[in-house]
């Protein structure tokens, strides 16, 4: 008698699910469909869903829709929305499904997807028996203690231990001890806005940032740390020359070696200026020389909203250093 069909149907199907504050490659996302909970994003009274559609993305760094002078705020989806569709959509497809949210310190999306996490873990078995998938389904929601480009590059690295087929704890205590060895540089194109924005929310680690840099607003610093808890580590005199300072940063780190091989860079630019940034070939080279891929993506209008319009966010994970380490 052959057990074939019996071992096979005992394959775990593990599904990732990110926000649309995750910023990744569109192709890599489809590629390994990653499933996107998107985000409500609010400009001048407008409603637009961000689920990531390049296109979408893409128009509205042309249309000049999320400049200064417009009013852009993100709303979290709520914990019925996400049940709905938790129920829809990964109920009915995978096994197991982990759900790694940007950080909740500046996000309600964590509490949110654990909440409907918490309904759907009670309510699957209906959903599950209608799409004819049989034994149980299990679920955990991650705080990613990322944003950004961070995001993207817990989620690809995610997407390799799944691969390796750990068991179901397993992989969660690796995501969850990963999420520590993450760097992220931050540029932000213009201190007014996140300074404003941060005031509107009530968001403290930002505005503590913007007030250390005080009466230097006409700088353009380089904010470095773990995670999505960075401080100004560089001060420079404009984009273009904070930018070849992280790239250098970036590329010398490769040299020196990483943790997961990737480099995950996202920016809210066009991708006409996205190819002109300086230091972008050196470390495209550098990436290539050492087998490590570089997630090159433009930022979500999510993480744009967030951190204004024409910012850069580059993340690698590494064993502990400082930005002056590789200067």
């Amino acid at each position: 008698m052959s057990h074939g069909p019996m071992l096979e149907a005992r394959t775990m199907r593990v599904g990732l699910i990110v926000d649309s504050a995750c910023d990744l490659p569109y192709e890599f996302s489809r590629k390994h469909d990653l499933f996107v909970l998107p985000v409500t994003a609010v400009i001048d009274g407008q409603t637009y869903i961000d689920n990531h559609d390049p296109v979408r993305t893409q128009e509205f760094y042309q249309s000049g829709l999320l400049q200064k002078g417009h009013h852009a705020e993100t709303q979290a989806f709520t914990s019925e929305q996400i049940h709905d569709l938790f129920m829809e959509e990964i109920v009915t497809q995978f096994d197991v499904a982990f759900c790694e949210t940007v950080t909740r310190s500046r996000s309600l999306i964590f509490q949110n997807a654990t909440e409907a996490m918490n309904s759907v873990m009670a309510n699957y078995e209906k959903a599950r028996a209608a799409a004819g998938r049989d034994g149980k389904f299990s679920m955990r929601v991650i705080d990613s203690k990322q944003i950004f480009a961070g995001q993207g590059l817990l989620a690809a690295h995610t997407l390799n231990l799944i691969k390796k087929k750990l068991s179901k704890n397993a992989l969660r205590h690796e995501v969850e001890t990963f999420s520590d060895k993450i760097y992220t540089c931050v540029i932000p194109r213009d201190l007014h806005y996140i300074r404003e924005r941060a005031r509107r929310r009530g968001d403290k680690s930002i505005s503590a940032v913007v007030a250390f840099l005080g009466k230097a607003l006409n700088i353009t610093p380089v904010i470095f740390g773990q995670g999505a808890e960075g401080q100004p580590a560089a001060k420079t005199r404009n984009f273009d020359m904070a930018v070849e300072k992280v790239m250098n940063y970036a590329a010398a780190r490769v040299e020196a070696g990483l943790l997961t091989p990737y480099v995950s860079l996202s920016c809210g630019l066009t991708w006409t200026e996205i190819e002109d940034l300086p230091g972008l070939n050196n470390l495209r080279e550098a990436c290539e020389k050492n087998g490590v891929e570089l997630l090159l993506s433009q930022m979500g209008i999510t993480s744009s909203i967030y951190i204004g319009p024409g910012s850069l966010c580059l993340a690698l994970a590494a064993e502990p250093h400082s930005f002056s380490d590789f200067q």
